[in-house]
């Protein structure tokens, strides 16, 4: 690098400094940020959008551009700062001056966290330059992993992944989870750095400038380790320049000093998330430094996209489910319904248990298509996201429903992420037996079903299962699919009936019905098998295969619920908190109908599944009691 680029970048790292104080301590609509954050990786960021990265500055999501992940979300305002320098040079033909804010800039000096406005307190993908929403520290490390196997392996592109860490959240536990499997699948088209800057929110990080102490961890993972002066724009260069030079993924580990440029509170403690207190003074110190007329800003190569994007739709033209089936667990249909789909960009991840999930048979049917995350659900979570971003996968992650648990701030962000990854989570409630509690998915519904503009269906049979994969695959947002570990008798035929999210089936009724049953999975057929003794005993009721549990068939529940004599009975194998019932009694709030919640009341225990449906009162005997007593 020769020293014309070199003070080119330097200058900018300075304007982006000079931008982020702005925007946090110099607004009129107000002041909030971290300032201090966005100084001490200023290098860092000029380095990568003004010197090493390729991308479009028209298409700002273009497939085959270069991806930035701000893991340290909170430092949002030097990245919106990079492209709104980027957005006002490309409005007047490449040049910017440094010392006059163009309209881009203005926007967010003006903007930053106001309400409404797209420049939020941290990134969010309302903005097309961000492809993950960051804040909740850890994650980042994950998507990017995820986008950078997409680039490899399913592209099989050149472009590279880099995310940006702090050093403080390099403690959680996804971050090393994300290491681990970076390693494993050779990601060197991923570089991580590692903003050192020293300081956390309330003291010290745990390593402090133990440079050797942290890439020796990075290492022991499987990564290559540079240490570098982050404030150094040729070191920084030349380890960029260094990166996809081994089959191992990079980490740089920058050291680099909180609120850089700014006297008097340059690694100082109790600076973190606050407002400068004299912001012009440290203003004109920093342009001090830049030139007084406009400048070049340096454009980036636009790489070539890659040939390859999902469909518009996915359909099945062939039935995964053998002609003849008489039986099969939903669990065991959910391979064989992703083989149906017949689209290579349908990408399965699962946690090692492949062959309870049944995505082994995917995996057995595609082996290119499979991604093994294994024991580590904050990574496949993280992972399946980075898999569909920027629309290079229709992405599933597959584990028992319970231990969606561990991963649930991350499906949480998923939701600001505007993420479309799909989940499938398989051993869920009571009916699974013997394996006891530590097992049994009972609070997944009430997981999903409160996640925003997420799909949750809950499939009965071999059929629905599949209708229900064809479903998510081709709807935006995320979605939850529930299956069951049991075998269960197949009740529908094909295509015959119109599965649609928001759409339920109801599969017993007659004009002298006096009460409704409301099932899905395991319990429909609890609810079927009552349905057949209180026929016996000459009591009609009607009988509702919910499916989709969000959105839910309002309208169908409604009517039929008037039609039953508006006594309505839920059976869940599910606690009652946030379940299917709750969401019955929610859509008949504002109606005449009467609603009781049959679902699990307690910690349940180890046993054979049918005992365990009756012990916990969501048994077909216990349905017909539940019925004569509402009666």
């Amino acid at each position: 690098m020769d020293g014309g680029r070199e003070q080119l970048l330097s200058q900018l790292a300075n304007k982006l400094r000079v931008l982020s104080v702005q925007a946090t301590s110099d607004n009129p609509a107000g002041n909030s940020g971290h300032p201090t954050t966005c100084a001490s990786c200023a290098e860092i960021v000029s380095c990568l959008f003004f010197n090493t990265m390729r991308f479009d500055w028209v298409n700002q999501r273009s497939p085959g551009s270069d991806r930035f992940v701000l893991s340290k979300g909170h430092a949002a305002p030097i990245l919106y700062a990079a492209w709104t320098l980027i957005d006002d040079a490309r409005a007047a033909n490449g040049e910017v001056n440094l010392k006059q804010p163009g309209p881009n800039q203005t926007e967010l000096i003006t903007n930053l966290r106001k309400t409404g406005h797209k420049f939020e307190g941290h990134p969010t993908p309302k903005l097309p330059f961000v492809d993950v929403a960051t804040g909740s520290l850890g994650q980042g490390l994950s998507c990017g992993a995820g986008m950078a196997y997409a680039g490899k392996y399913i592209d099989k592109a050149d472009y590279k992944v880099y995310c940006l860490l702090g050093d403080g959240e390099c403690a959680e536990g996804a971050v090393y989870e994300a290491m681990a499997f970076s390693a494993h699948y050779n990601l060197n088209n991923l570089v991580a750095i590692v903003d050192l800057n020293r300081l956390g929110q309330s003291e010290a990080t745990m390593y402090q400038h133990d440079t050797e102490g942290v890439s020796n961890r990075w290492r022991a993972f499987g990564w290559d380790a540079v240490v570098v002066d982050g404030h150094d724009i040729k070191a920084l260069d030349s380890a960029l320049r260094s990166a996809g030079s081994s089959d191992k993924p990079l980490v740089i580990i920058a050291k680099t000093f909180k609120g850089r440029g700014f006297e008097g509170i340059e690694d100082k403690l109790n600076w973190h998330g606050k407002p400068l207190s004299d912001p012009k003074k440290f203003i004109a110190a920093l342009e001090s430094t830049m030139p007084d007329g406009p400048i070049k800003l340096p454009r980036p190569e636009v790489p070539k996209d890659p040939a390859t994007n999902i469909p518009e739709k996915v359909t099945i033209v062939k039935s995964g489910i053998p002609a003849g089936t008489k039986k099969m667990a939903t669990r065991k249909a959910y391979g064989l319904s992703l083989i149906a789909l017949q689209c290579d960009r349908v990408i399965a991840c699962d946690a090692e248990v492949k062959n309870s999930t049944f995505s082994i048979d995917y995996k057995n049917a595609f082996p290119e298509r499979f991604v093994e995350c294994f024991i580590a659900e904050q990574n496949l979570v993280g992972v399946t996201m980075g898999l569909a971003c920027r629309d290079r996968a229709i992405s599933f992650a597959s584990t028992f429903g319970a231990f969606f648990a561990r991963a649930y701030d991350h499906i949480r962000m998923g939701a600001i992420s505007l993420s479309n990854a799909n989940y499938v989570g398989s051993h869920c409630g009571v009916s699974i037996g013997t394996d006891g509690p530590s097992q049994m998915a009972l609070e997944d519904l009430a997981m999903f079903r409160a996640v925003p503009n997420c799909t949750v269906l809950y499939p009965s049979d071999a059929i629905s299962m599949q209708h229900a994969v064809r479903i998510v695959a081709n709807r935006k947002g995320q979605s939850y699919i529930r299956t069951t570990r049991e075998e269960t008798a197949v009740l529908y035929e094909g295509w015959k009936e119109p599965f649609e999210a928001g759409r339920s089936q109801v599969l017993k009724y007659s004009d002298q019905d006096r009460a409704l049953l409301i099932g899905a999975g395991i319990t429909l057929y609890e609810a079927l098998k009552a349905y057949d003794v209180l026929a016996g005993e000459g009591i009609k009721v009607r009988v509702i295969d919910l499916f989709s549990v969000k959105p839910l068939d309002v309208e169908t529940i409604r009517t039929a619920a008037a039609a039953s004599g508006n006594k309505v009975v839920t059976v869940e194998d599910h606690y009652q908190q946030g379940g299917i019932g709750e969401a019955v009694a929610a859509a008949l709030s504002e109606t005449d109908a009467r609603v009781r919640i049959m679902a699990v009341q307690e910690v349940p225990c180890s046993g054979k599944g049918g005992e365990l449906l009756e012990r916990f009162n969501i048994s077909a005997s216990a349905i017909v009691n539940t019925v004569k007593q509402f009666l």
